[in-house]
C-alpha cells in the first residue's frame, strides 16, 4: 500500500546554493509536540510551532514554505504572557549541523531524578532546550521559546553525530561523536560534563535512552551496538549480528524492543534485555551475504524510527524509499518515496512520520491499526518489568508466551 503524504517543508533555496553543505541530518519533535525543528544545510537550524504546520497543510495542500506572519497557536501550560504563543525561530549555529534533539523539564513518565537547584539560569516547569551538534564538536543548548543561545558545550573533538535526552526530566544529555566517545552532560548543572562512555574502537553514529531512562543504546561503525547501564555507566552487554555499520538505534515505548538500521541492507529488532533478534526486515532481496552486506551495495538503511504505538517500525534506505513495518509482519505494509532520505521520526502522538532531505521535510501519515488485546498487555506489563522478570512470573507458562515477545 502506498502511504499518503501530508505535507512538506521546503528550505529556501539561492541560485548560487550547491547542493553540497544542505543534507538535512536531523528532525525532531518536541516531546509535548509543541514543536518541529529540522537541520536546513549549512547551519541553520528551523523551529517551527507543530500544530500551524498541520493547520498550514491542511489550509493550503502539502506545500508549505513555513510563513512567519502565519497563525501562531497558544501554548498549554504556560504561565508567562510572552511565552504563550510558539513562534518560529531560524538559529544559526555557527557551524554544519548534524544532530538535533528536543529536552524537557517535565517529565514523560514518572521522574527517576532528584530536584535540583538551577545554577546559571532559572527554568520553569515547562521549560523546553534544544541542543543541537555541530561539524566542529560543540554542542549548543538554545531557549526554544526565545531562540537564545543557553550553553556552549565544548569537549568533543569531532563530529557530533547525534544527540539524546533521557525522557525523565532530567535533562541529562548523551552526546555520539566521531571521536569514538559519548559523553553524559547534566543541564541543570550548567553543562557539567558527568561522564565520557569509551567503548567504541570507531565512529559513534547514533545513541537513543530506553524510555526509564535506565539504558542507552550507541551504534557506530564496525557493527558496534553497545548497551550501557547509564546508573552506573558501565557497559552491559554487546548485541552482535550487523555485517556492517550501524547508523540508528530506538527504543519501543514500553523498553522492551529495540531497532538497529545498518548498511548492511537489514533492520533488526532486538529483545535488548537479554540479548536476541526477534525480528528482521530486509531491504533486499535475496539478502546479501556477509561479505556483500558489509559493503556498497545500493540498499543501504539510513534511518529507523519506533512509532508511538509500539506496532509500527518505519525505516529509510538508498534505494529512494520510506517503508513502515509491523513488528510482526516479514514485508512492509505501507511504502512511499523519497530520493537522498537520511533521516526519519514519528510526531510526538505518532499520526505523522517526518523524514528529512537535502534541507527539507516530507510528512506521511503513519498506518493506523486497532492493537491487539495480546499488544495491548504486553506493553502494560513490559513498561514496569524486563524479559527476565516476566518469564519469572508465577502463572502459567501460556500467560508467559503471551506476554512476551516471541521470535
Amino acid at each position: 500500500a502506498r502511504s499518503r503524504t501530508v505535507g512538506e517543508l521546503l528550505a529556501p533555496t539561492s541560485p548560487f546554493d550547491k547542493k553540497c553543505g544542505r543534507e538535512n541530518w536531523t528532525v525532531a519533535f518536541a516531546p509535548d509536540g509543541s514543536y518541529l525543528a529540522w537541520s536546513q544545510g549549512h547551519r541553520i537550524v528551523k523551529l517551527v510551532p507543530w500544530a500551524q504546520c498541520l493547520n498550514n497543510f491542511l489550509l493550503h495542500g502539502t506545500k508549505n514554505g513555513a510563513n512567519p506572519a502565519s497563525t501562531r497557536l497558544p501554548r498549554q501550560n504556560s504561565e508567562s504572557g510572552q511565552k504563550n504563543k510558539p513562534c518560529e525561530h531560524i538559529i544559526d549555529c555557527g557551524d554544519i549541523v548534524w544532530s538535533l534533539a528536543f529536552g524537557s523539564s517535565v517529565p514523560e513518565k514518572q521522574s527517576r531524578c532528584v530536584n535540583i537547584e538551577w545554577h546559571r539560569f532559572k527554568f520553569g516547569q515547562d521549560q523546553l532546550l534544544l541542543a543541537t551538534g555541530l561539524n566542529n564538536g560543540r554542542i549548543k543548548i538554545w531557549d526554544v521559546y526565545t531562540g537564545k543561545l543557553l550553553l556552549n558545550l565544548m569537549d568533543h573533538t569531532e563530529v557530533v553525530r547525534d544527540l539524546t535526552f533521557a525522557p525523565d526530566g532530567s535533562l541529562i544529555l548523551v552526546s555520539a561523536s566521531r571521536d569514538k566517545t559519548l559523553r553524559v552532560w547534566d543541564l541543570k548543572d550548567d553543562g557539567n560534563m558527568m561522564k565520557v562512555l569509551r567503548g567504541h574502537q570507531n565512529w559513534v553514529y547514533a545513541c537513543a535512552f530506553s524510555p526509564d531512562s535506565s539504558i542507552l543504546c550507541s551504534v557506530g561503525a564496525s557493527k558496534a551496538v553497545f548497551l550501557w547501564d547509564m546508573d552506573k555507566y558501565s557497559m552491559l552487554r554487546k548485541l552482535e549480528g550487523h555485517h556492517n555499520d550501524v547508523v540508528a538505534c530506538e527504543f519501543s515505548p514500553d523498553g522492551a524492543l529495540l531497532a538497529t538500521a545498518s548498511y548492511d541492507t537489514r533492520v533488526y529488532v532486538w529483545d535488548p534485555h537479554i540479548g536476541v533478534i526477534l525480528m528482521e526486515f530486509g531491504h533486499l532481496f535475496p539478502a546479501p551475504t556477509p561479505i556483500f552486506a558489509g559493503g556498497a551495495n545500493d540498499r543501504w538503511v539510513r534511518s529507523v524510527s519506533f512509532s508511538h504505538d509500539g506496532l509500527h517500525i518505519a525505516s529509510l534506505a538508498d534505494d529512494k524509499m520510506v517503508r513502515f513495518w509491523r513488528i510482526d509482519e516479514e514485508y512492509p505494509v505501507q511504502v512511499a518515496p523519497l530520493n537522498n532520505g537520511l533521516c526519519c521520526t514519528f510526531s510526538t502522538d505518532g499520526s505523522v512520520l517526518a523524514a528529512g532531505q537535502d534541507g527539507s521535510v516530507y510528512f506521511w501519515a503513519t498506518p493506523r491499526q486497532v492493537s491487539s488485546l495480546q499488544h495491548l498487555c504486553r506493553m502494560a506489563i513490559r513498561r514496569v518489568m524486563p524479559t527476565s522478570q516476566v518469564k519469572n512470573l508465577p502463572i502459567p507458562s501460556k500467560v508467559v508466551e503471551f506476554l512476551c515477545y516471541q521470535i
